[in-house]
Order: structure tokens, then sequence, then C-alpha cells
């Protein structure tokens, strides 16, 4: 045995080089968290309208918008700090340990303590630690589908000639034989550490919905200052008092500047992140809700994406007939010689995907555990002869030669016709167009005493062939159906050859009217060529790493939205350029689950619909509650101004009467909202278009008009009471009990695009039943008990005048329900 490294000389190592491992993203404390908050421009402005508050005594107020600040950190920080653990229980998981020679001997390590200059003794099972060059090798199989995208094993050797061949990589796993390595490479000098690096260079941008409401924040600031500035300059021309006139116009600009915008974008987006956790999706950066729902383009890799990352047997063939899994219970007595043989020339106990379901599919066909049987000689794979040969002793004590491996390496030891070898060439042909592995099957009685030295010398007799398939998850062909419906585009990136990845596209139901593109083709393009063509392209084949990330970038050039998922190391890159990063959690490796957006803790293809529908729903209803913040304040404004203006009316909205309305409009647009159910046809309708603003001057112009509806009602009631002759307590009783009842029909129409006001209780939207419950019984009460008269400055004018002020509401609620109807047809959706 080799001595290896001494423990001295390994420890000197580890300060040199540092330990085994990859630079992850710093884990942030509080102060980090309370930083980024305070940063943001919306809480900004949470932090002015608190102080502004405190500074004119309306200390309840202040100190529930300052309370507010407090809430958003903590949730913001849990949510931090639980996709921090669980992608810590994710790395320890999937951390690999290393059996390593030192000082004579040999020891189990954990792999980040490995360094250059070890050597490392790697078994079938093991996943290697770090990059090394091999020294000794036993039939020594590789699987390195989560490096290159490939997922057939690769078989290794020591011979320097073929460096590839020379060399095995930090992650990967050992499917078959065993080996002693040199280590060459540890940490970020690894194949795997080379990939993350790439990722420094990549920045996440701004969201759109960021970008838009960083800007409505600001314009909100200049219309708040002129709005203050007009007040004030009205009522000291209107009543005089130029300090009255200035508390007066701050009090009123801060009753209706909609300080909850920035509430209610951090509450959707905390309580977004929460409710796709119990989906098993994981969110790492909570803004990626809003752009997932409006993705236009999926890119999807392949291995361990779509397909499961394992081997089925889902063709044979014998005599002439090549034979589908569906038919293998109809020729099970035919097809049991093949498939025996085939299990006799596999280890039974292995790692290897194809051994594996060998032995999977021949136990279903014949149970019996064979305990007479008796092992005699095992000739490997090679690099000379792509196929393995096992010598057993049957029961009635018989030797015979079970072989299987590459079609062209058994059909050469076989006693057949030329005539007969092309036949058997064809099928192979026929399985390979369909994307199948094909392994051929063989066997002959042998003396086990004159067993020949090379396996090539046996004469095998042909049993058959065995088409291997790496199967699609079950749930991916519906998935990427309800994206096609929805108008988002799968494109399939793989490192897989074209016909494979055709016949894979086929089956999950890509349209085969679009071209495939292979990496050759893809690197003989400019990025302007390749923006062009890449919109014609569903499938795009035999890809390295720097060309995914290429394939995110034309897209993203013609104005995409792009999601990318994936799970190796060659997806990071273009995990963390794509819009939206999807990495799995299970199978997926520590970089692609640093690179990404969300992780998706089942490795389930269908959550990413499940996260985009969800996505989707999140943005509609915060849409919705935007448009019932502007409007609510349209009739608080002008209630607000009217007095103002016009010296010789009663004021109507004082600040107790502004905290009443804050009890209603907070809870609801922050959660009464956010708890509505989808609206129908989610799933059916376009992606938002990439340059539509999220709320544009239209939304708000629509959201205006809906507001002065309301106003005008309420103006139009405020009047009519002054006409009758109601004293000023008994005219703002009237006009507040229109605008209370009137904003709750509001909420009602505006829950919906698609839905009537009944759904809301048919469908039992608890938080608004509970608000609006909560509002007409405070209503009631500070109406009719002189003590909260008093406060209010209200006087009961009989329960008779209130029929006016619901008449009134009823109407606005026709109304708006009839311009929904009309807005949805518009629409088409």
């Amino acid at each position: 045995m080799p001595n290896g490294l001494t423990s001295a000389e390994a420890g000197n190592r580890l300060k040199t080089y540092g330990y085994n491992e990859l630079i992850s993203a710093k884990s942030k404390n509080i102060w980090h968290i309370v930083l980024e908050v305070m940063r943001e421009p919306m809480f900004m402005l949470l932090i002015s309208c608190g102080l502004l508050y405190m500074f004119l005594g309306n200390y309840r107020e202040g100190g529930t918008l300052l309370s507010t600040i407090l809430i958003i950190i903590y949730i913001t920080f849990y949510q931090y700090r639980k996709t921090e653990k669980a992608l810590e229980a994710l790395r320890k998981l999937s951390s690999p340990r290393a059996l390593v020679i030192r000082d004579g001997k040999e020891m189990r390590i954990p792999g980040r303590e490995v360094v250059p200059g070890d050597l490392v003794k790697i078994n079938e099972g093991d996943r290697i630690a770090a990059d090394a060059r091999i020294l000794q090798t036993g039939n020594l199989t590789i699987d390195e589908s989560l490096l290159t995208g490939e997922s057939m094993p690769v078989l290794k050797s020591a011979d320097t000639a073929i460096k590839t061949k020379n060399q095995v990589f930090s992650g990967t796993l050992v499917v078959q034989g065993s080996g002693l390595v040199e280590v060459t490479a540890t940490g970020v000098h690894t194949e795997f550490g080379k990939i993350g690096s790439m990722l420094h260079g990549i920045e996440r941008k701004t969201t759109r919905l960021q970008k838009e409401m960083k800007v409505l924040i600001r314009n909100l600031f200049i219309i708040s200052a002129f709005i203050c500035i007009g007040v004030i300059v009205a009522f000291y021309l209107t009543r005089g008092n130029f300090l009255h006139s200035l508390l007066n116009g701050l009090a009123t600009a801060m009753a209706i500047l909609p300080e909850e915008f920035p509430v209610v974008l951090t509450i959707f987006m905390a309580l977004g992140a929460w409710r796709l956790s119990k989906k098993k999706v994981l969110t790492r950066d909570p803004t990626a809700i809003e752009t997932l729902g409006s993705a236009t383009v999926l890119c999807s890799d392949k291995t361990g994406t779509i397909t499961q990352n394992r081997m089925d047997v889902a063709a044979l063939f014998i005599s002439e007939n090549v034979i589908n899994r569906d038919e293998f219970d109809l020729h099970q007595t035919n097809l049991n010689q093949l498939l025996q043989s085939a299990r006799f020339a596999s280890s039974p106990d292995t790692v290897d995907p194809m051994e594996k379901a060998i032995n999977e599919i021949a136990s279903r066909f014949d149970s019996t555990e064979n305990p007479t049987i008796t092992f005699i000689r095992e000739y490997p794979l090679s690099k000379d002869f792509f196929a393995m040969t096992r010598v057993v002793k049957n029961s009635v004590g018989q030797s015979i030669a079970y072989t299987k491996g590459a079609p062209e390496a058994v059909l050469s030891c076989c006693q057949i016709s030329d005539d007969e070898k092309g036949r058997y060439h064809s099928a192979v042909k026929q399985m390979a167009e369909r994307g199948l592995r094909v392994l051929a099957v063989g066997n002959t009685a042998v003396d086990e005493n004159s067993l020949p030295e090379n396996q090539r010398e046996f004469k095998l007799n042909f049993e058959g062939l065995i088409g291997f398939e790496d199967p699609i998850r079950p749930e991916v062909p519906q998935a990427i159906k309800e994206c096609k419906e929805a108008g988002i585009k799968v494109i399939m990136i793989t490192g897989d050859y074209p016909e494979t990845a055709r016949s894979i596209g086929l089956q999950i139901g890509l349209d085969p009217g679009k071209k495939l593109l292979t990496g050759d083709e893809l690197n003989e393009l400019t990025d302007a060529e390749l923006a062009g063509k890449i919109e014609e392209v569903n499938i795009i084949a035999r890809v390295v790493p720097e060309q995914k990330l290429r394939i995110v970038q034309a897209f993203k050039a013609n104005n995409e939205i792009v999601a990318m998922t994936g799970d190796g190391v060659n997806d990071a890159p273009a995990l963390k350029a794509a819009n939206i990063g999807i990495a799995m959690g299970n199978k997926g490796t520590d970089v692609a689950r640093e690179a990404s957006s969300l992780v998706l803790l089942d490795d389930n293809f269908a959550s990413i619909v499940g996260a985009i529908r969800s996505g989707r729903k999140i943005f509609d209803n915060l849409q919705k509650a935007m448009s019932y913040i502007i409007a609510i304040h349209i009739p608080i404004i002008g209630l607000a101004l009217l007095p103002a203006f016009v010296s010789s009316i009663p004021l109507l909205l004082m600040p107790l009467h502004i905290v009443f309305m804050e009890l209603i409009i907070d809870p609801v647009c922050s959660v009464a909202f956010e708890s509505e159910q989808e609206e129908k046809g989610l799933m059916q309708r376009p992606p938002r278009k990439p340059e539509e603003k999220f709320f544009g001057s239209r939304k708000i112009l629509l959201s205006s008009l809906d507001g002065l509806f309301l106003f005008g009602m309420v103006v139009g009631i405020y009047f009519l009471s002054i006409h009758e002759g109601h004293s000023d307590g008994e005219v703002r009783a009237i006009a507040f009990s229109s605008l209370i009842i009137g904003n709750l029909f509001l909420i009602l129409s505006l829950l919906s695009r698609t839905r009537n006001f009944i759904a809301v209780f048919k469908e039992r939207n608890m938080p608004v039943i509970i608000i609006m419950s909560a509002a007409l019984i405070l209503l009631f009460l500070v109406l009719t008990i002189p003590p909260l008269q008093k406060l209010f400055s209200f006087e009961f004018p009989g329960y008779r005048h209130f029929g006016t002020a619901l008449l009134g509401s009823g109407s606005v609620l026709m109304v708006l329900e009839l311009t929904k109807r009309l807005k949805k047809y518009v629409r088409g959706y």
C-alpha cells in the first residue's frame, strides 16, 4: 500500500489551499436585514409617514406605522433564516466523505478536509470529493451527469493518453468498479468550482416591479407635497390663521398619502413565499415570485429534471422482433431467457443504473433468487472491449459465461452469419433512433478449469438486445401542456445526442414543428444571430455550460422573461443569469441552489407549474390591492379638500374618521386581497407583456375612475343631507356612513375581475367577511352610542336616512359590476 501524505503534510496543505468547499453567500445577521429593509424607498416612505404622524401628535397612527416596520423586518429575517437552514440541511446531506491514505493507513475523513496530493480510494457508490488523476483502476465507471448533462456513465482508465478518461471530477458518482486516485484540485479550483466562479460575474438585476414601485413612490412623494402646499394655501385663503392652515395641510396630506403600498408589497411577497414553501418550493428571493408569474420562457435541463436520471428497460429484441415495454407480459416466456442472461451478466449488488434496471425487470419475471448459482470469475468492461462477462456455475453444475455490452462488441464474439449480424445491427439502429441506449446479450457454456484470459475468446450464442431509456417524470407532459396553455414556451436543454433529445421531446409533448439546435450549430452563431434563431427552437442538444448561459441571455435579449430549471453545476451560471432560477433540492448541487431564486424541495417538475400559478395569482391580487388603495384614496382626497375650497360647508373627515377608514383599508389591502382565490382561466391566458407596466397610467386612471364614482356618490348624499336641513353632526354621520358602506361594496367588486361579488360569500373569503362584519358593527356603535357619537362629532339622524346611504352605495356596486363585465369583454379573459 502506498503511504500517501503524512498528517503534517496534509495539515500544511490545508492551510495553504484551504478547505475543499465552494464559496457560498455569507449568512446575513439581523442588522444586515434591517439595513437592506431600510434602504428601500418604500420603507423610507413608511418611516416618513410614521414620523410625521408622531410630529402631528397622532401617536397611535405613527406608532402603528413604525411598529409595522418591525413586523416586516421580522418576517423578512424569519423567511431568510428558514431558507438558509433548509439549504444548510441540503448541503450536509450532499457533502461527500473520502477514504484517503495518510501515514500509510486508510482513513475516512470529511470531504472538505481533502487536500491536493491526497491519495483517495474510490469504490462503487462513492461521491468523489475532489478533482483527481487516476493511478489505478478496476472497471471504473463514473456518472458525470451533474457536470456534463450526459446521462450515460463514462468508463475511466489510468491511461494518460486521453486526459478526460484519466481524470475524475468532484461531485461525480462512481457507478461501477474501483480505483486509486491522486487529488489534483480542491474547492474553487475544481471543475465544479470553476463553473461556480462564473457566477460572480453575473448580477441579478432589479425586477420590474421593484423599479416601478420606486418610481411610483417617488411620484407619490411629489404629488403629496403639491397637495400639502395646495391645502395649506386653500385653508389660509378661506379660513385664515397660517399655523392652523399648516397643520391642517400636513394632516390632510398625510391622510391622503397611500402609505399602504410598501406594507402591502412586503406582506404579499412574504406570505407568497410562505405559501410556496407549503408546496415544497423554497423561495430564496421573494421578488422572484412576481417575476415567476410573468415568465414567458421556461428553459429546462433534461437529465434529472424532465427525466428521472435513472435507467428503465423500454424495449427488448429477440429473434426478429422488437418488443416494447407494454407488450412484455404477453411475451414473458420468450423474454425470460434473455432477461435472466442479462441478470447473470450483471453484479447482484450494484449502483450502475443499467444493471439495476436489468435486475429489477428480471426479478419481476422470475423471482427465484437462484441460491445454488456460484460465481466463478468476472471479466470487466475495458476501453478496448466495451462488454463485461461473468462466469457462474448453475444448480446442475454447468459453468456458463454470460456477456452483455455494446452490440458491436458482443456480436463480434457470436457465431452467426453476416446476414444475421446485419439484421441485428438494423434492430440496434431502430432502437437507437427512439433515443434508447442498447446493450447486446450473449452466453456460452464453458469449462471453468480452462477459462480464457481475454473475454474476446468466448464463442457466444446471441440472446438478444435490451433498450434502455432515462424515463421522463410522469407529471412532466401535463405540466408542459399547462405551460403551453398559459402561453409559456418550454425549451429543453440537454447534453444528450439530438436523436435522444428529439425522442424525449416528443414523449413530453413539445411541439414537433419547432426546430432542434445543437451546441456545435450554436457556436457558429453570433449573439445577434442566436437571438433571432432561438425563437424557432424548443430543443437544444449537445450543450456545454457556457452555451446554456448564452441561451438564457439570447432569450433575454428578445425581451423574454426567462425561468431556468436545473440541478447540476453546469446549470448554475444560467440559473443565476435567468430572471428566475429554479434548482432541484434533492438531487441538485450546492452551486445550483446558491445560484437560484427558487428551490424545488421535492424535485417535482409539476411544482414549477404550481409556482407559476401562485406567481400569477399573487401578481393579480397585488394589482387588485393597489387598485383598491388608489380608488379608496380618491374620495378621501376629495372629501378632505372640499371644505378647504368651500368654507360654508362643515368639515367631514377628521383625524379619527381617517383612523376608522384605515382600520378597514389596511387589513383589506394586505390580508383580504392576498387570500382571495385565483381568477378563472388564470393559466389559460398569455403572460403579461414584457413592456407592460405593473401599475401603469391606464390602471391608475381606471382605479381613479372607480374612486371618483364613489366620491361622487358620497358628495351627492352629503349635499342632499345639507339640503334636507340636517345639522352638521347629522350630515357628517349620513355622509360618513355612505363612505363606509360604499367602501365595503367597492371591496366586494374589486376582489375579482372574473367573478361577481356574490362569489366572495360563496367561496368564503373569511378575512373579507370578518373585516366587513367588524366595520358594520363599529359603524353602528359609533352612530348609536352617545359617547362615541361625541368622539366622532356625529349626531344620530334616524334610521330612515341611512336608506339613502345604502341605496347610493348599491348603485356604486352595480355600476362597478357592469364595468367589470365590460373590462372582461375587452381583455378577453
